[in-house]
């Protein structure tokens, strides 16, 4: 899957699906829960030190990885400064920065991601995270309601872009005002707006402002309307959208080998682990989170919601909670199975990401070339 830049985001010459990974910056370990009902990353086994972070970037580059996601919050290393830091531990690596509109002012997010564009040699997309828990947000002092956060993510990302244009730019909003903002030189190329959100105030705001509309890995039959949607969405918008899907993967030689793998998280599960998970993501204003509790309903026995598609991730871990399971051809069917609805991109992750990442670049992604007949993908 050759990988070409355009429109300052990842074009898949080859027509196959371009593949990302994730970056543990919580912590990383070979089980999904780490016992502690806190959600602490410092009881996670293996810490996000730079140098641990910085193998499991320099094993996705070399596996063929078009680019590593980072997640944002209190639970995690800041995204800005470990992708910044391990800018100089690759050299092809996209980084997928995430941040917070209303916890930064959007001009010196446009200057921080111009900055970050030159000095990365045009290695870098923002992944845009709203926020959907009203505990998180407050930590930081945000006390606006659903509905607003996405209508100020709005006026942030069009101060951004303007800010990006070349000309000082002026903006009076409800949420946020600027005069002549402006960066010492827009980025080039632009970095692609990666966003995500099942809400419709979220959808609308993807219609008019994201390059990349992402969702958590839900059925295909489920999804599939989604996309539909959010194409027409973006019609009305005299846009279109490319689509980005967030999955978990635990692949091996053989099927077996990758639902004993499944089992084997599963039983580390601690029952009161994955009770209190669950009354704490109940309570998330996140409509998508909603959707990933609505895959299980909390049980343990019937987790294989769709062919190869596993929820339980989602037991004890917010945000994407589900995995692709499977053999490689299996997990690559399933793949292109989601590319054939209109997914472009996978941002694909596993428990310990290190070694998953080398199951996947050596297990599945020669079988997904073959299919495309292309060569392994590599970042522009």
């Amino acid at each position: 899957m050759s990988l070409s830049g355009g429109a300052g985001g990842v074009r898949d010459a080859g027509g196959g699906p371009v593949l990302h990974w994730f970056l543990p910056t919580s912590g990383d370990g070979r089980d999904v829960s780490d016992g502690s009902r806190t959600g602490v990353s410092s009881r996670r086994p293996r810490a996000p030190s730079i140098d641990y972070l910085a193998q499991v970037a320099q094993a996705a580059e070399r596996g063929g990885f078009a680019g590593v996601l980072t997640p944002t919050g209190t639970w995690c290393e800041d995204a800005w400064l470990v992708t910044a830091a391990l800018a100089r531990e690759t050299r092809r690596l996209r980084f997928l920065v995430a941040l917070r509109p209303g916890l930064i002012s959007p001009t010196l997010a446009a200057q921080m991601a111009a900055t970050f564009q030159r000095i990365s040699d045009g290695r870098v997309a923002l992944n845009v995270v709203t926020g959907g828990e009203r505990a998180e947000q407050r930590r930081f002092g945000d006390r606006l309601a659903h509905d607003d956060r996405y209508a100020r993510t709005a006026e942030f990302l069009t101060i951004v872009r303007g800010a990006w244009s070349g000309t000082p730019f002026d903006f009076e909003g409800e949420h946020v005002q600027v005069e002549g903002a402006t960066v010492l030189a827009p980025p080039e190329p632009r970095p692609p707006i990666y966003f995500g959100g099942a809400s419709p105030a979220a959808e609308r705001v993807a219609a008019r402002h994201a390059d990349v509309y992402l969702t958590w890995g839900e059925p295909p039959a489920m999804v599939a309307e989604r996309l539909e949607r959010m194409r027409e969405h973006a019609a009305r918008e005299g846009r279109r959208l490319r689509f980005g899907i967030r999955l978990h993967v635990i692949t091996r030689d053989t099927a077996e080998e990758a639902w004993a793998e499944a089992q084997r998280l599963l039983d580390g599960m601690d029952p009161a682990d994955v009770a209190q998970a669950q009354e704490r993501l109940a309570a998330s204003e996140s409509v998508g989170q909603r959707r990933m509790l609505d895959l299980h309903g909390g049980r343990r026995d019937a987790l294989e919601i769709a062919p190869n598609l596993w929820a339980g991730i989602g037991l004890v871990r917010g945000n994407a909670g589900t995995a692709l399971v499977g053999s490689h051809a299996e997990v690559a069917e399933r793949i292109a199975e989601y590319h054939a609805l209109g997914f472009d991109e996978l941002i694909l992750s596993g428990y310990p990401h290190l070694e998953e990442a080398y199951w996947v670049a050596e297990g599945v992604m020669p079988l997904l070339a073959e299919r495309y007949a292309t060569p392994s993908a590599v970042p522009a």
